[in-house]
This record gives C-alpha cells, structure tokens and sequence, in this order.
C-alpha cells in the first residue's frame, strides 16, 4: 500500500505540475521526482502494474520522447543539465496536431503559402500530411540550383535525427519557415540536438567561386585582460617569427612562401586536436554532451593538417627543418594543453588571432601570385596545377591551380578564425551553432523559400 500511495502521489505531482506550467523543465524534474520516490518505495512493495500505466501515460503526455532523465541532486543548473540531455524529443513543446487556423503565419503571403503546400504536397507519397527526410529529400532535388546534392544529403539526415524518424506535418512545417523567415534564432520546428554530437560535415570544404573571393580581413578588439594578454602574444610570436624567416626582408618568393606555411601548418595543427581530445575526456568524466565542439575541432585539426600534406607535396623539407618542427611542436603543444586545461576560452582567443594573422598572410602570398610577372617563379603559380591532393580534398576541378589553392586555404583560416572567436563567446550546455542539426534545418528552408521566390515569377510568365 505504501508503494501505491507514494507512486500515485507523485504521478499527480506530475499532472497538476504540467498543467499548471507546461514548461518542459519543471515537467522533466517532477517525472524525475516521481522515479525516485517509487525507486525508494519499491524496497517495501513493487506490485502495482495500473500504477505503472498511469506512471508513464502522464510522463509521456507533456514530454514526446520516450526517455526521461534522472536529474542527479547535485545538479544546481537544471536548465544546462536539460540542455545537453535532450536530443532527438521531436517538440516536446509544441503540439503536433495544431491546426492551420491556430499557427497563424506572419511573413508568408497567402500566395506563397499555397505555392509551398502544393510542393509539400506533390512529394507527399504516402498522403498522410506529413513531409519525412526521404520526402525532403526529393523535395530539395527540385532545387538543384540551389542544392547541391551533398546538401541535400546531409539536410536529409539531420532532418531524419533531429526529428526522431517521424514526418513533420506540413503546417508545421510551413510555421517553421515561416519563424525562419521572421529571423527567429529558432524555429518552431523543435528539432533535436543530438546530431551534433556525432555529425561530420564531409563537403565542409568544398568551397564556392564566390566563397573563395568574398574572405574579408577582419579582427576582434580584446576586451577583457585575457583577450589582451592573447592578442598580445600572437603578436610577439609573429614578430619574432617574421624577423628570424626572413619574412620581410626582400621580395616574396616561392621559396619563403612555401618555408613558411609548411612550418605553420605543422603547429597551427595543434590547438584543434588539443581542443578535442581534453573535451573528449571531459564529456567522458561529467558524463556530458559537449554540444558538437569535438567534432569541429577534430575537422579542424584535420583541416589544417591536409594544408601541410599539399604543400610538402611542393617542397620536401631537409633534415634541419624538420628537426626544428618537432622542437617547435613539442614546446608549443605542451604549452597549449597546460594552457587549454586551465582556460579554454583564452586558447581560443589566441588561436582566433592566430588566424587573423594567417588570413593577412595568405592575402599577401595571393596579391604576390596575382600581380607576379608572367615567367616568373611566382608567375607561374597563376596557371600551374595544384597538387593531386588539393585537387581532390577542396574539389579545385581537373585544372585548379596553387592560386585556386591558396585561396582555399585562405577561406580555410578565415572560418578557423571566426569559429575559435565565436567558441569564446559561448556557455557551458550551448549547441555549436555550425554543427547544430536545427539550425542547419532552417537555414536550408530560408534557402528553399529564397529560391521559390526568384522561381514563382519565372514560371508564371
């Protein structure tokens, strides 16, 4: 009797709780209450089988996933607890069978809208209302223009994850870009998170003509006294850099060129690896998502080691250089993971400066190459093809040039430097922006929208 009184006590706990406040938090902490009260219970009496069907049918009427975390009674800031816990909860806020009249849309024109819900429609095969990835999928190959079908593919994927396998009902699915297109930071398409944790962008680097000419030089002021201390030894380091290479004095030459950036390479690959290998192990040890960081320094690192794996294809360093390397590296990576274990933030503020720097410096090898004399070494880089390797990792084309090459490294550092900064500036339990499966999801649906709009007028006519 004492196990049914506690087990039905607390089940209503839960319901008056999720009536009162449909907020998913306090509906997750009372269901979590609820566990450990019958748990404690238990040890006297377990027999009530109706009890447990009462359980569960209130937990999962205000939360769709089927899982319910335990809150451990030591966590004091349940809403980031909660943050890294939810993944694939389809919407645990919204109702999926809202009706057309109660979504009510603000940015979409009426005309609009029925041009989108007869697209939906069309690739609805299974006639059930509702859009599921393959359907996307066929959706977006519509739009060749303005998909690539590496896009299409991962835009399917993430969509499949961050919606649990389940179809989106269309009006939702109009809601969400209709939030997209009201510039919401979310939309209202609630998908989940846990994408992040294992996504890998495979074509991350495969950039566009106008990706590679746009990249700005851009710089971050400090702000804070670690943001000083940082930026202020990006600059001693270059300095000293610069003076000992030889760097600025005389002409640059494909010689100094390729001296420099193979020796770079061989450090700048350090910080992302470092990064993820000390987060990896601290999501081990506090039993934590780490929100898609991980994976993008783990691209990072990679990314910048396939920089140096282009360029000794160019030059193959002697005994000498290569022995400075491996003191160079070991002095700066012991000092980086000291460094990263006692303040994450302040490594990425230094590496984000690093890049600034390494974004003006391929600026300059770029204007050098441009403005070469034609017969000249570095002339020739204007037309002469760039390694095999480059060719295939940023997908060049059969005749991209070290010219296309530099430029792709350029881009390459460019969203190095804005990531390590943007890193700086976020909480502990925040999603990765770039990895972000929703996020991911409505800005290909502001892609779609765009494209549908400069399409309408066209097939009118």
């Amino acid at each position: 009797m004492l196990s049914r009184h506690c087990f039905h006590q607390a089940s209503r706990r839960a319901l008056s709780f999720g009536t009162r406040n449909s907020n998913l938090k306090g509906t997750l902490a009372a269901t979590a209450d609820a566990s450990r009260l019958a748990s404690v219970s238990s040890r006297q009496e377990v027999s009530s089988s109706s009890s447990l069907h009462f359980y569960s049918s209130v937990a999962n009427r205000h939360v769709h996933s089927t899982l319910t975390p335990f809150i451990p009674s030591t966590v004091n800031n349940e809403d980031a607890f909660l943050k890294r816990y939810l993944s694939t909860t389809a919407s645990a806020s919204l109702d999926q069978n809202e009706t057309k009249e109660q979504i009510g849309f603000k940015k979409l024109s009426p005309e609009l809208e029925q041009l989108l819900r007869s697209e939906f429609e069309a690739v609805d095969a299974n006639h059930d209302g509702k859009i599921d990835s393959e359907e996307l999928k066929h959706l977006l190959r519509k739009h060749k223009d303005a998909f690539r079908e590496s896009e299409i593919l991962e835009i399917s994927e993430l969509f499949y994850v961050g919606n649990a396998a389940q179809g989106v009902p269309i009006d939702r699915l109009l809601k969400a870009i209709d939030d997209t297109l009201q510039g919401k930071e979310k939309s209202s398409l609630g998908a989940g998170t846990c994408a992040a944790e294992y996504y890998y962008d495979l074509n991350h680097h495969q950039w566009r003509p106008e990706d590679l000419e746009n990249v700005k030089q851009t710089h971050i002021e400090p702000t804070t006294t670690s943001d000083k201390i940082a930026l202020a030894a990006v600059k001693v380091v270059r300095f000293c850099f610069d003076n000992a290479s030889g760097w600025n004095r005389g002409q640059i030459t494909t010689s100094k060129i390729l001296t420099r950036v193979i020796f770079l390479e061989t450090i700048a690959a350090v910080p992302g690896m470092a990064a993820a290998v000390i987060r990896h192990f601290q999501s081990l040890r506090n039993m934590e998502r780490d929100g898609g960081l991980i994976n993008m320094f783990l691209e990072e690192a990679t990314n910048e080691r396939m920089h140096l794996l282009t360029f000794i294809t160019m030059r193959d360093p002697g005994i000498f250089f290569r022995a400075v390397v491996v003191l160079g590296q070991a002095g700066f990576a012991t000092g980086f993971v000291l460094a990263y274990i006692i303040s994450p933030k302040f490594c990425h503020r230094f590496v984000g400066y690093v890049e600034e720097e390494a974004v003006s410096t391929y600026t300059k090898i770029i204007g050098a190459i441009e403005n070469a004399e034609q017969g000249s070494d570095l002339g020739m880089w204007q037309t002469a093809k760039a390694p095999k390797i480059g060719i295939s990792y940023w997908h060049l084309g059969e005749n991209g040039t070290v010219l296309d090459l530099m430029k792709a490294v350029r881009a390459d550092e460019a969203e190095h430097r804005d990531v390590n900064h943007e890193v700086c500036e976020m909480n502990s339990g925040d999603v990765n922006k770039r990895y972000d499966p929703g996020a991911r999801i409505d800005g290909a649906l502001n892609k779609y929208v765009k494209d549908m709009m400069t399409r309408a007028p066209k097939e009118d006519k």
